[in-house]
């Protein structure tokens, strides 16, 4: 799995298509979460939705860890489909991730 992760600051301002856009968002904002699941990782839309379910289940587990204010998005390589992955094992990988990018209150 990948993580990105983006903290959010009071104004934001991105160019896109030529025109200046400037979004506002909150210092104590709740952490958004994104879940990127290709085609790639399986064809089946079954595997891709157990997979999703499986890490958000994992992300709840770690949401009163979490700092507020961040935008994170995970993306599944395809190798999660071939092995048999469990819960507790994307809860490990996801938590190493998030204190990676210092995500998590404290640093744990």
């Amino acid at each position: 799995m990948t993580l990105r992760a983006l903290r959010m600051q009071n104004a934001t301002t991105s160019v896109a298509d030529g025109k200046l856009a400037t979004a506002t968002h909150k210092v104590g904002a709740p952490t958004r979460i994104g879940i990127s699941i290709s085609t790639k990782v399986s064809k089946k839309a079954v595997v891709r939705n157990r997979i999703k379910r499986q890490l958000r289940v994992a992300f709840r587990c770690l949401l009163p860890r979490i700092s507020p204010g961040w935008l994170l998005v995970v993306i599944v390589h395809p190798s999660a489909a071939r092995q048999e992955c469990v819960t507790k094992q994307f809860l490990q990988e996801l938590e190493q991730l998030l204190v990676a990018a210092e995500v998590l209150n404290g640093n744990s």
